[in-house]
């Protein structure tokens, strides 16, 4: 199945010049949506992974379903704020500032393999706060997995100590 043929193009948002790559057509689609997981999922299937990290916000529904497929728990990593329980925080910088992510300080266990999952890889800085949240909590991450990557601005550059893995490239 041709999955890009099912992504909706938004040009100029969410601002003038930009090419938004709108998942929510392909999501809609029962037999999109399910060969979207199903790939996700493929690479890390036989690597005992027992917890799936979603990246706030469509990280959590792509990363909910892959947990499902691979027997796994889910983990949201949220924007500050947003967790009820004590959390720990990783800044990271963006091209006009800086954000943070935020993930439950007792998510983890050491040595839990763990999978990272986000909708779009673009410069990398947000998956790689996230993969140091794993860390920060002693746990093994055995990749990150993105359903479109950007190639041209060289994301994965930022992830070299892990594998990555994305369905789509553009």
């Amino acid at each position: 199945m041709d999955l890009k043929q099912h992504i909706r193009n938004v040009p100029d948002f969410p601002k003038a010049g930009i090419l938004f790559y709108d998942i929510t057509t392909l999501l809609r689609d029962p037999l999109g949506f399910r060969t979207t997981i199903e790939r996700l999922a493929l690479p890390f299937q036989d690597r005992g992974i027992s917890a799936v990290v979603g990246i706030e916000s469509r990280g959590f529904i792509l990363g909910g379903a892959v947990a499902q497929v691979l027997g796994a728990g889910f983990i949201p990593v949220r924007k500050p704020g947003k967790l009820p329980a004590k959390a720990i925080k990783e800044t990271y910088s963006l091209e006009y500032g800086q954000d943070s992510l935020e993930i439950h300080e007792d998510a983890l266990e050491k040595g839990e393999k763990v999978l990272i999952v986000d909708d779009v890889l673009a410069t990398g800085g947000t998956a790689a706060a996230a993969a140091q949240l794993v860390r920060k909590l002693g746990a093994d991450l055995q990749g990150l997995a993105f359903l479109i990557e950007l190639v041209l601005l060289n994301g994965k550059s930022r992830l070299t100590s892990e594998q990555v893995y994305s369905v789509l490239q553009y």
